[in-house]
């Protein structure tokens, strides 16, 4: 069977999301939306499909893709699962806990698959390591870059909510027992109340996250350190590759004692997947939409990290 997708959106993540629908043979990309008809035709015939300004009536498709920007999902993703379809939206589902709660309430009121593209769930390197990790006891993530002015929220809701997200897989899915957060508003051209770094440590009953995020970054930086007790390890998300460190001695180098050395042994192993992240979460949402996912635990797993991020939030704005 082919599913019948309409994209919702032609921005950056939008035509990102029409490539990989149009690759799909278990998928077909039946109709893209926007309301701006240049971008939107644009992209329609890119990729051989029809345009249309607004979601309208959805009885032409099996399931929506919402990519279009944050400030617009909680209007548009009520509008698609009031039409009874289910949906993949982009990360954050909205840029309000309360909004968020709402859209995930009434796919569950209504039995409706529901997915949030926490895209970095699918990297072939952090898909290796929860594969790997068995009883995390510190994880470390960084993700810092450049400013960009199109994105008019703060990193939180941007770009936060993805390491967040990965800290809670880590730790089996349990929410953080205590979260403690600094933002700092630096860049002149933010939004007011939009902020540009924010530091935020995530206390679990088996270990701690401390997770960065940042938008005055000079290089793009995407990192991952995990440790367990006895080995450390590494993910870089923009290369996807993944490192496992293991001391194992610490002598002296010298019979007088005045020098010594450490011995590491050093394994990479092989990634699970080479696919595209993209490309992974879509078969994971045609997999939802055929009944291969539990759709009840797929939502489930949707709002911890926005309730994280919605604490951090009203922790940096108490302090502000």
């Amino acid at each position: 069977m082919t599913h019948r997708i309409a994209l919702v959106g032609t921005g950056s993540m939008g035509s990102l999301h029409a490539r990989v629908l149009s690759q799909n043979d278990r998928v077909s990309l039946t109709r893209v939306i926007d309301p701006r008809e240049e971008a939107g035709r644009a992209v329609a015939d890119r990729f051989d499909t029809q345009w249309s300004p607004e979601i309208g009536d959805l009885s032409d498709v099996d399931a929506v893709v919402l990519a279009s920007a944050t400030e617009v999902h909680h209007r548009l993703a009520l509008e698609v699962l009031g039409q009874d379809k289910p949906l993949l939206v982009e990360k954050p589902v909205c840029n309000t806990l309360e909004a968020s709660e709402e859209v995930v309430g009434l796919a569950a009121k209504k039995d409706i698959p529901l997915m949030c593209g926490l895209l970095e769930r699918y990297n072939p390197a952090v898909m290796t390591a929860r594969a790997l990790v068995n009883e995390p006891v510190h994880l470390m993530a960084r993700r810092h870059g450049p400013y960009a002015p199109r994105i008019k929220t703060g990193v939180a809701w941007d770009l936060l909510v993805h390491d967040v997200d990965i800290a809670i897989q880590f730790f089996g899915g349990t929410t953080p027992s205590r979260v403690t957060s600094g933002a700092g508003y630096f860049h002149p051209s933010s939004v007011e109340g939009a902020e540009d770094t924010i530091e935020t440590v995530l206390s679990f009953p088996s270990g701690l996250a401390t997770v960065s995020a940042s938008r005055l970054g000079q290089r793009k930086v995407r990192s991952l350190v995990v440790s367990e007790l006895d080995r450390l390890i590494e993910i870089d998300l923009l290369r996807r590759d993944v490192t496992i460190y293991r001391h194992v001695s610490h002598d002296s180098a010298s019979p007088d004692g005045l020098g010594y050395r450490q011995q590491t042994v050093i394994e990479i192993p092989e990634l699970v997947s080479a696919r595209e992240p993209l490309a992974t979460q879509l078969d994971r949402f045609v997999d939802l939409l055929e009944g291969k996912i539990d759709a009840a635990e797929e939502r489930d797993s949707i709002i911890p990290s926005h309730r994280v991020v919605s604490d951090v939030l009203e922790q940096a704005t108490t302090k502000a």
